[in-house]
């Protein structure tokens, strides 16, 4: 199930499962708000929004009711998260996921939200996407693509090729072609959701995965166990294919790293690619959980298409 098309005058609420409003740089809200205006759309925040605790966001019921408003609401045609955080699977058992599929929305966020946007996949057959905050319109680095990239997924339709940004490169791990569905995001939140009633089905899927340095000079040991018990998980021995987006300098986290880190836990026929736009750096593209994907990746090239989105 995929969501209508976004088109200028729709509007966009903005909602705040995760971190609320208070922690968007008031410059970076303002150059936010402009970019939303400037392309034709109209802006709503949520009643909670800037509700905030000692957890640097709010209430369990302040968060569902701000969720399940925006998709009750039929003016709202795009649902997308202030920034992320560390608590949006508390939500899950919350939603009423009927509702939400009698109502089918565009909902896009990352980080934190990989959390709401794998389950309500899972739980709906909604297609979801991993993409921009509200708040990341408000920073400058390479703003163009990040929108552009953004546009092309959710104001388009028909087949979209992921060329790399100036800031990336596509690393070959292993070769192969496939075809599949795409699950994924935020590695150590896709994770939260193993033995859950909201955890994708992998069997047969096509994984997108990132994630963060929180862990200092620890972050490949962590990143290496997440990664392994991910591929634990009943069906994960029937992917067709991983992307891997990139990383920020910090993690320490390069191809030549990827490759041992795969060795041996990933069969040899499977297409492998490290370095696409997506992640916590910018810029970043917007990529369906939930739609599929082509990866056709050698020696010399890699290429990824999303087929539906």
């Amino acid at each position: 199930m995929i969501a209508n098309k976004l088109n200028p005058g729709d509007e966009i609420r903005v909602i705040a499962p995760s971190r609320n409003l208070t922690e968007v740089w008031s410059v970076a809200h303002h150059h936010a708000v402009n970019f939303w205006q400037s392309e034709g759309f109209r802006l709503t925040f949520s009643k909670h929004s800037s509700e905030t605790n000692q957890f640097h966001s709010s209430s369990i019921s302040s968060r569902v009711e701000d969720l399940h408003e925006a998709f009750s609401d039929p003016n709202v045609k795009m649902v997308i998260t202030c920034l992320g955080g560390f608590n949006a699977n508390q939500l899950l058992r919350h939603l009423d996921y009927e509702l939400i599929a009698n109502n089918p929305k565009i909902l896009c966020g990352y980080s934190d939200i990989t959390a709401l946007l794998n389950a309500i996949y899972a739980k709906t057959g909604l297609v979801t996407y991993h993409g921009p905050h509200f708040s990341t319109f408000g920073f400058d680095t390479e703003t163009d693509y990040t929108r552009q990239a953004f546009m092309d997924c959710l104001l388009k339709d028909g087949p979209v090729t992921v060329v790399p940004s100036k800031a990336a490169t596509y690393h070959t791990i292993q070769e192969g072609a496939c075809e599949g569905t795409i699950i994924g995001g935020n590695l150590c939140t896709l994770n939260l959701l193993q033995g859950t009633p909201y955890m994708p089905d992998l069997r047969d899927k096509v994984l997108f995965l990132e994630d963060d340095n929180i862990m200092g000079d620890y972050f490949c040991y962590e990143f290496d166990r997440n990664l392994e018990s991910l591929l634990q998980v009943e069906g994960a021995d029937t992917i067709k294919g991983i992307v891997f987006g990139r990383f920020g300098d910090s993690c320490g986290l390069h191809a030549d790293t990827i490759k041992a880190i795969i060795q041996d836990k990933v069969p040899s026929h499977i297409p492998v690619v490290f370095g696409a736009d997506f992640g916590h750096v910018f810029p970043m593209i917007t990529f369906p959980i939930g739609g599929s994907v082509r990866i056709q990746a050698n020696q010399h090239k890699a290429d990824i298409s999303i087929l539906t989105h």
